[in-house]
Formats: C-alpha cells, sequence, structure tokens
C-alpha cells in the first residue's frame, strides 16, 4: 500500500506536478508519421496534460504549437494550411512551425504586431515511425541507439492505441510477468505458424512448444529484476523440467517504456505516453531481425480492433470489452477473445481512472512493479533537486545504451543465465542490418554455445 500523496506523486504528469517534469525530460511519442499522411497534414494533439495541434507545412517541416490561437483563442485544429504555416480560420493570423507569427492580415498594411507575437511551440522530430515531440526546457537529450530506433524502415512498424486510465497502471501491466498465464490464458493451442503478428501465439525459441501451452501450464515462474542503466531487466523462468526452462526476458525503458520479445524474429518497443492523468495511449515500434516487416498485414490485424482517427478499441467499457460468459468457461481465460491488448485493457481500465493504490496488497510476484515505483520516486527527486534523470543522454553517450537484450525461449534449467545471452547474441549476428550487441551482453558471452 501507499498513501494517496506517494500515488499522486507517480501517477500526475502536469505541466506543474514533479512527475510532469520529469516526463519533460525526455521525447514523447506525439503521433505516428502516418497520422499526417494525406492531403490536410493537421492533428489536434494532448500530451501531458497539454492542448496542441501538430502539423506539416508545404516544405515538410513539423510544427507542433498551442492549439488556441494567440489573438483570441481559436481553435487552430481547424486552420488552414498556406504560405509556410498554419494559418486561423478566425482572422486569418499565420503561424509558422516554430510558432512565430508571420502574418496578421487584418491589421493594418503597415503594422509591426506579428513580430511580437510567439505561439508557444515545441520541437518534433521523425524517427521510426513516429513524430517524438520535447515539451521540456532547455536542449532535448539525445535518443539512445536502442534497436528500434538503429533498424532499417523496412524492419520496423509503428502503431499505437488509446487506454482510458492513467498511465502509470498501462505501464504496470508490461513488467508483470506473472499475468501472463492467466489474463491471457487460452485452453487451446493454435497453429504456430500461423502467429505472425500476435503476441504469445507463436512457439517458444529452441523449441516447438506454443507459448499458450507454456503459460497454461507453468504458472508459478521464478521472477528475477536486476536494475541497468536503462531501467530495469526482468527474467521469468518458468521449470518445465529438471533439463529444461523456459526463459522470457524483457526490459523495463525508461520512464514509461518496456522493450519484450513479441517472437523469435520480432520484438517490441512500447511507450505509454500520458495524454492527461486519466487518458494515455500505448506507442508500440515492432523491430525484425529476419525479414522486412509485413507492414500492410500487422497494420490490417490491428485495425480490425483499433478504430481510425483516434486508435480507439472497438471493445471497450461501454460494450464489455466484448465479455461472453461461454467463451470464458471454454476458451479463454477473460471471455473477451483472442487478441491480448483487449485484456491487457479491460484490466488497467478495471482499476479506475487513477488506481487507487492505497488499498492494493503486493506479492512477490510484484517485485518489479515495486522496485520500478522506487526508481521512478528516486529520479522525480533527482529533476527536483535540479539533476538530469536516468536516459537524458547526450549525443557523446547516447551509443552507451543498445539493445537491449531479449529473449524468450527454452533453455537449460542449468546454465540458463547464459544460454539466453547467446540466443540474443546469435539473433543480432545473423540479421540482415548491423544490429548492435550491447556491451553488457558481449562482455559475457565470448563464442557461441549452447545457442548454435
Amino acid at each position: 500500500m501507499m498513501s494517496q500523496e506517494q500515488n499522486d506523486l507517480i501517477t500526475r504528469t502536469g505541466p506543474k506536478d514533479p512527475c510532469g517534469k520529469l516526463m519533460r525530460s525526455y521525447w514523447q511519442p506525439a503521433a505516428l508519421v502516418d497520422e499526417l499522411e494525406g492531403a490536410r497534414p493537421i492533428r489536434p494533439v494532448k500530451l501531458l496534460g497539454e492542448n496542441l495541434v501538430l502539423f506539416r507545412d508545404e516544405k515538410g517541416r513539423y510544427g507542433l504549437i498551442d492549439r488556441h490561437c494567440a489573438h483570441r483563442g481559436a481553435d487552430l485544429a481547424f486552420g488552414r494550411l498556406e504560405h509556410g504555416g498554419l494559418r486561423c480560420a478566425f482572422h486569418g493570423w499565420l503561424f509558422d512551425a516554430s510558432g512565430q507569427c508571420i502574418e496578421t492580415p487584418a491589421e493594418p498594411k503597415d503594422s509591426k504586431l506579428c513580430q511580437n507575437i510567439r505561439q508557444r511551440s515545441y520541437p518534433v522530430v521523425e524517427k521510426s515511425g513516429i513524430l517524438w515531440a520535447y515539451l521540456g526546457e532547455g536542449e532535448p537529450p539525445a535518443f539512445p541507439e536502442i534497436d528500434c530506433f538503429v533498424a532499417p524502415g523496412t524492419h520496423t512498424f509503428a502503431f499505437k492505441g488509446h487506454m482510458a486510465c492513467n498511465w502509470l497502471q498501462a505501464l504496470e501491466v508490461g513488467i508483470d510477468p506473472a499475468h501472463a498465464s492467466y489474463l491471457h490464458r487460452f485452453f487451446e493451442d493454435e497453429d504456430t505458424s500461423t502467429a505472425y503478428g500476435k503476441q504469445f501465439r507463436g512457439a517458444s525459441a529452441g523449441s516447438d512448444l506454443p507459448m499458450t501451452k507454456i503459460l497454461r501450464e507453468y504458472d508459478r515462474p521464478i521472477i528475477n529484476v536486476e536494475h541497468t542503466e536503462y531501467g530495469l531487466r526482468l527474467i521469468a523462468l518458468r521449470e518445465i523440467d529438471a533439463e529444461r526452462t523456459h526463459v522470457r526476458v524483457t526490459n523495463q525503458l525508461f520512464p514509461h517504456g518496456f522493450v519484450i520479445p513479441m517472437s523469435t524474429e520480432m520484438t517490441i518497443t512500447q511507450w505509454h505516453v500520458p495524454v492527461d492523468d486519466e487518458n494515455c495511449y500505448w506507442y508500440a515500434i515492432f523491430t525484425s531481425y529476419t525479414t522486412p516487416v509485413d507492414k500492410k498485414r500487422m497494420r490490417d490485424q490491428r485495425l480490425e480492433l483499433y478504430e481510425l482517427p483516434d486508435y480507439i478499441s472497438r471493445k471497450n467499457k461501454a460494450n464489455d470489452y466484448g465479455f461472453d460468459p461461454h467463451e470464458q468457461q471454454t476458451a479463454t481465460y477473460t471471455g473477451m477473445g483472442n487478441d491480448i491488448n483487449v485484456h491487457d485493457q479491460w484490466a488497467v481500465e478495471s482499476m479506475g481512472a487513477i488506481q487507487d493504490r492505497t488499498k492494493e496488497h503486493l506479492g512477490s510476484s510484484d517485485k518489479a512493479i515495486v522496485q520500478y515505483r522506487r526508481l521512478l520516486r528516486q529520479e522525480i527527486e533527482k529533476v527536483q533537486g535540479g539533476e538530469k534523470p536516468m536516459l537524458f543522454l547526450d549525443e557523446a553517450n547516447a551509443r552507451s545504451i543498445q539493445g537491449p537484450a531479449t529473449m524468450d525461449g527454452i533453455g537449460p534449467t542449468r546454465g540458463w543465465e547464459t544460454y539466453w545471452m547467446e540466443v540474443d547474441v546469435k539473433r543480432r549476428r545473423g540479421a540482415p542490418w548491423t544490429a548492435p550487441v550491447p556491451k553488457e551482453i558481449a562482455d559475457n558471452v565470448h563464442r557461441l554455445t549452447a545457442a548454435e
């Protein structure tokens, strides 16, 4: 349990909140690049409680500025893209991508009013299919050289989805290895050859055992948590017998991301971005270490659930997430269909808009969540004291954060500690793009053995 004051500290991300100041120390996903395709590349964006408008001008420059015009507050999301900027439809005031007012056409011809008018603006960069915004002060940090940023565009795919809850509970479901044996339990196993693009539906690496079978039959994982330069590493062990153990290695990427194995060929890097304190988006980059990503197939799969333009799930609280009591008895643990995003959404939204952690009772399987909350409080305190937080990188040390390594497969019960590293290294060395081997892994794996 924690006090209400402690819960507020780690959940609220407004401009004046301590956690909000921490979040503003990092680049934040603001939109998918796909969202600004088409004839009118303008999108309203709410990010960290701030109402903004995102646009791309005729020269391809991105702008992210206050949504309400500096003149009299009209909504710039309905503005016109013309003459090098975004023009307010009320009186024609024109703002460029930096927020500078460059025309006030209703004023006298010799007026210099526009020279002193600047709409609050934030820098935007495009990276791996996502448009990233920096809402903090001073120079923004460098991006770490993690796999999803290093891989070529052919081998990555980005998507997003809305959750009607606080960002922290959305993140915490992803650093909870125990829940997958229950929330994502399927009573029958599918043909693993049809699992492309689906999490937990393929075979575990090094075996023909379906992940669904492993999660269902081995539901008391041993969970190890290690502190790293980028956040936390989680290792979940499910012993199958005296010779074999299922090993799943995932990572918490500070402040609000995680990196997990999706299949033997792909990982998911996912961020949980506050819209405001009661809503968030997950943004995911899928990274392939083998063949180029089938982007159309991946997108079509996800659009079966998520509706455009706001990426809202068709299964939600309003329709009980598609709950079917017969299915719950015969097919899935939740009775909410086969898409694990729906399972996760139900779990985190059912806690309430902001989970009341004053009433929870944590167990030993929640050790990663306990460690993360301590880390979060620690980094909030650092920022309050004027220090730079974890993973605030400059160009000189951006390469120090690579990978991170993941693994999901069957290894030896004795010797799993190095086996998972060998599997990760082998996948990287076989990739058609240069996938860096993280130094901490390379130092421990001098040659490939069991993973050959």
